[in-house]
Parts: C-alpha cells; sequence; structure tokens
C-alpha cells in the first residue's frame, strides 16, 4: 500500500503526509516521527513470500561441486544471524535435482531388472547374486572416472543405468549354465567349475565387443564428443571391472549361498513315465 505519487514526491511532502486522514485535529507525519534519509535496496526480491538477496556469480576454474564447497566454507566464516538462511540456486539446484531424478532411475532400473530375472529363473536368489554385479561395476566406474579425471555429472548416471542392465548379462549366462549342469545330475562344485570354463570365451567375447565399440566414444571422435565421453569411459571402466570380478565372486557367493536342490533330467523324465503308467493302468 503506497500513498499517492504527489505525496511521495520529495522529502517536505512526505513531512506534510496526514497520518489521520478524516480526523477533527489533523497530524503530520514530521510532528510524530523522525525522517531520516538514508540508503536502501533499488529493488525487493522475494521468493515464496520471502524477502531474499540474489547474489549471482559465475565459475572461473573447476567444477561446480569444488565451487559450491568453497562458497559454503566462505559463508559459513560469516557467522550469518539465525534469521538468515543461505542457500544455492541456479545451475547447482537444477544439478542437484537431476541427480536426484537419475538415482531414483537407476534403482527403478535394477529393480526391473531384478523382476524380470527372478520371473525367469523362478527363484529370488539367483537374481540376486547376478544384481551382485552392479556394485562391482559401479566400483570400476568410480576408479576409471579418477584415473581419467573426469567429473561425475548426468551423463556419467545415464552411463550406470546403462550398465545395470549391461553388466548383468554375463553373470547370466554363467548361473544359467550352473543350473543347467546341475539339472543333469552335476555335483554343484563341478558344475561351477564347468560352467566357468565353458562361458569364459562368451563372456569375455560379449564384454570386448561392448568394449571396443564404445572407444570412439570414449576418446572423443566426433562432433559433441565431449558430452559423450564421460558416459562411454563409465560403461568401458565398469563392464571390464564388473566381468573380471564376476568371474571370480559369483562363483563363490554361488558356492555359498545357493542351497537349491535340482532333479536330474532323467529321474524327472522317467517319474513322467511311471505317472503315465499309473494312470494309464485302469483303463487297461
Amino acid at each position: 500500500v503506497r500513498s499517492d505519487l504527489s505525496q511521495r514526491d520529495s522529502i517536505s511532502d512526505l513531512k506534510e503526509l496526514i497520518v489521520n486522514p478524516g480526523s477533527d485535529r489533523p497530524i503530520t507525519l514530521a510532528s510524530v516521527s523522525e525522517i531520516i534519509e538514508t540508503v536502501g535496496p533499488a529493488q525487493i526480491n522475494r521468493v515464496n513470500q520471502q524477502r531474499v538477496a540474489i547474489i549471482s556469480a559465475n565459475i572461473t576454474s573447476g567444477d561446480q561441486n569444488k565451487a559450491v564447497a568453497d562458497a559454503k566454507a566462505l559463508i559459513n566464516q560469516l557467522n550469518l544471524p539465525f534469521s538468515v538462511i543461505a542457500s544455492f540456486g541456479g545451475q547447482s539446484e537444477e544439478m542437484e535435482q537431476s541427480f536426484n531424478s537419475m538415482m531414483m532411475a537407476l534403482a527403478l532400473a535394477i529393480f526391473l531388472v531384478y523382476l524380470v530375472m527372478a520371473s525367469q529363473f523362478e527363484s529370488l536368489l539367483h537374481p540376486l547374486l547376478i544384481l551382485f554385479s552392479v556394485p562391482l561395476a559401479a566400483v570400476g566406474s568410480i576408479y576409471g572416472l579418477f584415473i581419467t579425471g573426469t567429473n561425475i555429472s548426468v551423463i556419467v548416471f545415464i552411463g550406470l543405468i546403462m550398465l545395470a542392465g549391461i553388466v548383468v548379462n554375463n553373470a547370466i549366462v554363467l548361473v544359467d549354465r550352473i543350473n543347467q549342469l546341475r539339472q543333469q545330475g552335476i555335483e554343484k562344485t563341478q558344475a561351477i567349475t564347468e560352467a566357468a570354463i565353458s562361458r569364459l570365451r562368451p563372456i569375455i567375447m560379449t564384454t570386448l565387443t561392448t568394449t571396443l565399440g564404445l572407444v570412439p566414444m570414449a576418446i572423443g571422435l566426433g562432433e559433441g564428443a565431449e558430452l559423450r565421453a564421460p558416459m562411454a569411459i563409465t560403461v568401458i571402466s565398469g563392464l571390464l571391472c564388473s566381468t573380471f570380478l564376476t568371474l571370480i565372486v559369483l562363483p563363490v557367493l554361488y558356492q555359498l549361498f545357493d542351497n537349491k536342490r535340482f532333479v536330474p533330467a532323467a529321474q524327472t523324465s522317467q517319474l513322467d513315465i511311471e505317472v503315465n503308467d499309473s494312470a494309464e493302468a485302469p483303463n487297461a
């Protein structure tokens, strides 16, 4: 609420402003107050109905996370009162929201992969063993980003989501072969050994084809390669590490935690024949 422009055009006009209009004895503002000229804000900004002071800056060197950390350290040195709250917006806020969305997408991708494998394997344990290759891939991706000096970004999270569906392929091939051998009546330890030997070449082939296909992208060939290179580095390093560790860790986990009993295929067919014979006996 503001008075007319003619009543606030100068300091003298403000002094003559009537504070009790309509009264028998008008009182001016100068008689009840002292008017002091001082410096005030040229513009008042509000966000969510709260008064804010916006400070804008650009990054001259380094990444955004480091810049935000340095800014927070400087703000802590100011010892601001409790009524003043410092928060970061702009690209920093957008990046934080993007990271939260990507984390949710990664968790949803892992959950959907687990549902598909659980329905195919008809087991809740085997998909969990297979999904153990995902954190192994994450370890490799972290080392790959550290060695190459690549910063974590949204593109890196997209690569992690891709890894959630790629790295499980090798584990699926290995576990499925172990189950096939055990279905044939082979003992568990021997089945694990034979499956690892027989599936070593296919696993290496699939890993090399994916890795070599992403090498041009990781090197940075073509326009806009600087945006796609972090994704390729994430996938390549994660896939190589997961392939190497899966061949060692997954058989050990299968040996320790799998207690499922398989009925040999020969006994299953013999049982079916006996059931059919017993069902046809009354008709004879």
